[in-house]
């Protein structure tokens, strides 16, 4: 799986965290955790807490890049689904549980989440999305 982009970005900040590590980028997040590790509400607090630090006034979109196998406790959904600045949420992965979890997290989450095989593809589909949503704010 390639993770990395061709076109030519800037790490803002990198965040190691106990599960895994987030990369914070102009208008995006990119989240890479260990295997085995679990995904709590406690640790969700940590990666809502950066996008507090960094996205507090403006639209952001997440990628979710599935290298390492790891749970994921779905009422974690029901607070990120609050989150109005979050505009996109893009999983990343070439396994086929992967795609298997993601239509049972996507019940969960309710709002614009899609999977890509590919990083590229996730990221030009999350700056999308954050486009259409500038373009449709009332100023």
């Amino acid at each position: 799986m390639k993770i990395t982009s061709k076109k030519k970005t800037v790490v803002v900040r990198e965040y190691q965290l106990e599960v895994g590590t987030v990369q914070v980028f102009e208008n995006y997040m990119v989240a890479s955790f260990n295997e085995g590790a679990t995904i709590t509400l406690e640790r969700t607090y940590q990666i809502i807490g950066i996008s507090e630090i960094h996205f507090r006034d403006r639209d952001f979109g997440y990628i979710s890049l599935r290298k390492n196998s790891y749970a994921i406790d779905p009422t974690v959904y029901n607070y990120l689904r609050g989150m109005e600045n979050l505009k996109a949420f893009a999983i990343v992965s070439k396994k086929e549980i992967d795609m298997h979890n993601f239509n049972i997290e996507k019940m969960f989450y309710k709002k614009p989440m899609e999977f890509f095989i590919e990083f590229d593809n996730a990221l030009a589909w999350v700056q999308k999305r954050l486009k259409i949503n500038k373009g449709s704010k009332k100023s």
